[in-house]
């Protein structure tokens, strides 16, 4: 069985959902939502037998039988609203997290992709370093509090331009990258309230890059023309997308880099300026394709369907030989 951890309508899953499905894949769909108070869970351990980690409800899961794991823009646990106050709902968040988390990670099974390296890599300063490990190239970037380091490094790349963006621009609190103009000149004082993130302005077109293990799937995004050239994700449908070849080189140090992040699936954002030079601009490890699949005629999510598969397979052929061996030394 393929576990699919992730809420119900997100679009990608539900995608390679019907694929395995289609292929005769058996797949359990997994909400973080449901717990604690829609699901139950349990587990136990004995000094005689293997852990028995199991979900329940309608269709209770055996954890032991999961042969991959498609962990994907997971939802919040939900806590009984009846809970409070605050104290006491983040005790039960606590609880829940140290539980379900705790059976998640025991499943013997591969990760499309490993929780842990999935959510160290959401945090972008860390992909800047393994990235210039690697040799990708990358824009002039600062991340400070400090209004008078932000001023220097808008002065420093003032012909240029600088943009400015969020660390995480989430359905809900939504922010696009934008140039720096005089009025945000004016209030750099407001950066010592949090984080910002200033890079250097690259003109260019933007590549989407979709890595899956060892294939990757490359689309070119040309938004120049466009109302809003400054953050392609505003234009989406006014943007030019055809599908393109990288350099060997470049393809191999953005393997470089998914290996050093433990990632097997991640949407790596690039630039290219006029002079054909590429500069890494990010890593999503949960970042969307479909636009750039239909609009490119990229195979993404049967790429995806079938990379769980192969998973799986291995992981039950593993299981097979594992069983045998025990068979083998018992018998005498």
């Amino acid at each position: 069985m393929i576990l699919v951890v992730s809420y119900p309508g997100e679009e990608h899953t539900d995608a390679v959902c019907a694929r395995l499905a289609a292929a005769g894949e058996p797949v359990h769909r997994l909400n973080l939502a449901d717990f604690p108070a829609r699901l139950p869970l349990a587990c136990a351990w004995t000094s005689q037998a293997a852990p028995a980690l199991r979900l329940l409800g309608a269709e209770p899961i055996d954890l032991a039988v999961v042969d991959a794991v498609w962990w994907r823009r997971v939802q919040p646990f939900e806590i009984d609203p009846g809970i409070g106050p605050a104290d006491r709902r983040q005790f039960v968040h606590s609880e829940t997290e140290q539980a379900v988390l705790g059976m998640l990670d025991s499943i013997d099974a591969p990760w499309i992709n490993p929780r842990l390296a999935d959510d160290a890599a959401h945090r972008k300063p860390l992909q800047w370093t393994q990235a210039a490990a690697v040799g990708l190239t990358l824009p002039p970037t600062c991340v400070t509090t400090a209004p008078d380091q932000a001023r220097a490094f808008c002065a420093a790349h003032h012909s240029a331009g600088v943009v400015f963006k969020p660390f995480l621009a989430s359905i809900a609190d939504w922010r696009e990258t934008r140039l720096v103009e005089a009025e945000d000149l004016a209030r750099l004082e407001l950066v010592r309230l949090a984080p910002v993130i200033f890079q250097r302005r690259i003109q260019g077109v933007d590549l989407r890059v979709t890595v899956i293990g060892e294939a990757l799937f490359a689309a070119e995004i040309d938004a120049r023309d466009s109302s809003y050239p400054v953050d392609m994700r505003m234009v989406i449908g006014e943007a030019k997308i055809r599908a393109v070849d990288l350099p060997p080189a470049l393809s191999q140090r953005l393997l470089a880099l998914m290996r050093r992040l433990g990632l097997v699936y991640g949407a790596i954002d690039l630039k290219q300026d006029e002079h054909g030079d590429y500069y890494f601009l990010e890593v999503n490890p949960a970042g969307q394709w479909q636009f750039v699949e239909s609009r490119a005629g990229l195979p993404i999510t049967q790429a995806h369907a079938d990379a769980l598969r192969r998973m799986a397979s291995a992981q039950r052929r593993r299981r097979g030989k594992t069983a045998r061996s025990t068979q083998d030394h018992a018998t005498p």
